[in-house]
Formats: structure tokens, sequence, C-alpha cells
């Protein structure tokens, strides 16, 4: 079935590939539109420029939240579930193309689609991106073209049915997000659930980084949220210290005190995750300056300097042994 016909918008056509079943969804601000989508070059040889399938899942874009490109939700708008549509569009409709195809590049990657950009007014973005970081986005973005978007819409989802994913949320919905993110995770350690406590964590800070680079750093608003970052960090480290990711904690509580100099807490944990990796120095280090910026930790310390030095005596015992049996001569017959 091929049917082709003018969308109520100029500079657009639509052709029909595979008719969809029943009445046309209600696309309401906030829905969550899953599709399939390959883009396609207006050219002889109709090269594929992104192909959603070869990630291995459908797209999703959440109405009026799309990153730069509004006329996505409107060529969607005019779908069925289960149709397959092929639209052309010209390119006073395609030059943002270039930086939504990056964003949707990023998180087929698994990395933040607003990763990289300054704090800046939507214009000011716009000269940031001189380069994309993929060379076929380059060309588009030198010279806009028209394009070609075959799409296969899957479902519409309500925004009550659904679970928002952190990039799609509002400043607000951010915000209100964070507590419950951090009381999940906290539940879930008193289940001894770590990885899944950490990941809740790790959710909100992503919430917060988010809402910080729209920030100036140490300006008020920016300390403000720095300030529920921290804690949400060290329950993280305390998360990945229960499941031996030691090098992890050393890479977030390092990050964490070179902007935080005085947070004992953050001393300790890398401490603890220097010992496990027997960086006795270091460890050592750490604890003592844990039990000078917060006596209260005196005894904590006192204990761990303790088994420290038993276990860095137990391993030199142990090693001593071990190079006693590579030198040691075989005996003879």
């Amino acid at each position: 079935m091929e049917e082709t016909y003018l969308l109520n918008v100029e500079g657009v056509k639509k052709k029909i590939l595979h008719g969809g079943q029943g009445e046309l969804p209600k696309f309401q601000d906030g829905s969550k539109i899953t599709f399939h989508f390959q883009t396609l070059k207006d050219n002889f040889e109709r090269t594929v420029i992104d192909d959603s399938r070869e990630a291995g899942i459908p797209m999703e874009i959440i109405v009026g939240k799309m990153f730069k490109m509004e006329i996505w939700e409107t060529l969607l708008s005019s779908m069925r579930a289960g149709e397959v549509a092929e639209f052309w569009c010209d390119a006073i409709h395609t030059g943002m193309y270039a930086l939504v195809s990056k964003g949707m590049r990023r998180i087929a990657e698994g990395r933040d689609p607003l990763e990289g950009q300054k704090h800046r007014c939507g214009m000011g973005n716009m000269f940031d991106y001189h380069s994309t970081g993929y060379d076929d986005l380059d060309e588009l973005q030198r010279t806009p073209q028209p394009l070609i978007f075959i799409m296969e819409l899957f479902r519409v989802e309500e925004p009550s049915a659904y679970k928002r994913d952190t990039w799609a949320m509002s400043k607000e919905e951010k915000l209100a997000a964070v507590p419950v993110l951090h009381s999940e995770g906290n539940r879930l350690v008193l289940r001894k659930e770590f990885r899944q406590a950490a990941e809740k964590y790790q959710e909100a800070v992503i919430c917060l980084r988010n809402l910080q680079a729209k920030e100036k750093p140490w300006e008020e608003g920016w300390l403000k949220l720095e300030s529920l970052v921290t804690p949400l960090v060290l329950n993280y480290c305390q998360c990945q210290l229960e499941l031996g990711e030691y090098y992890e904690v050393l890479e977030h509580t390092t990050e964490l005190l070179q902007k935080h100099k005085d947070n004992a807490k953050a001393y300790f944990k890398r401490a603890k995750a220097h010992a496990a990796v027997w960086n006795e120095r270091e460890a050592r280090e750490d604890f003592l300056r844990v039990a000078h910026l917060d006596p209260a930790m005196a005894a904590a310390v006192k204990k761990e300097l303790k088994q420290l030095g038993e276990r860095m005596r137990k391993k030199h015992v142990e090693d001593r042994k071990r190079y006693q049996g590579l030198f040691q001569q075989p005996q003879g017959p």
C-alpha cells in the first residue's frame, strides 16, 4: 500500500508504506512515542544516515520534549499504531537534524545527550557545535538539505503510563525525582541490594548534574545543587565499596575532594578503598586526615588503622614465603 499526500505543513510529503490499526492516538504533551526510524539522504543512492534498528532497540521521544527539531512530532502525530510511513522533508525542516542525531547517537551509546554543552542561551549553544564529533553529521550541518524519514510507529503512552527517562524530565520533575531516588537507594541498601541502590543514587546525581550544567559554577544555584549531589555521591561510593569496585571509589572520592577539601566522609571512603588495594601510605594519610577533620570519627579511624596494620603484616609474611619459594634451590634426588 502506497499513498502519497501532503500534510498541512509546507515542505513535507508523506507516503504510507504499511497501514496502521485503530484510531489516531492522542499525542498530548508528555506522551511517550515509541518507534523505529531510518534517515536517508534525498539522493540517487538514498544514503542511510541513521537507522534505529542497528542499535537493536526502538527510539523513544516525549511529546513537547524533542531536542531541537519539532517536525518529527508533526510526522509521528499523523500516524497510527503499526503504521510504516516515508516522509520527505525540505531543508527548511532539516537544518537542525545533525544536532538532533548527535543527541540520539549519544543516548544509544549510553551517554548524556547534553554532555559538553556550555552554560549559554540556545543561540549561543548553536555556535559551540562547530563539530558534532561525527563526520557525516558535520557535513549535514555545513550543507542543510532535504531528508527522507522512514518511521514505524509502535505505540503512544500517556504521561502517567511510563517511567520518564532522566534526560526527558523538566527541571521541576528532576528536582522532585531526586528525593524519591535517594529514598529508594536507602531502602535498597537496607536490603543489601547494593548494585540496585547504586543505580538509584547515580540516577539522582545525573538529574542534579544536568541541572547544574545550566547554572554558573560556584554561584548560589550551583552550590545549592552541589549540596544535594555530595551525599548521593558518598552513598554511591559506599555501595561500590560493598561491591568491591575500589578503583571507582578512588575516582569519585578524589573528584569530590577536589571541590570539597574538608569532607571527612569522602576521605574515609577513599582511605578504605586505598587500603583494599594495598595503597598503605595513601590509606594512612587519608585516615589521619579524617581524624583531624572530625574528632568524632577518631575511634573508627583507630580501628581501621589497626586492621590495616594487621592486613599489611600478614601480606608481608605471605610475600616473604612466596619469594623464598621462588629462590629456593631444588633438592637433588
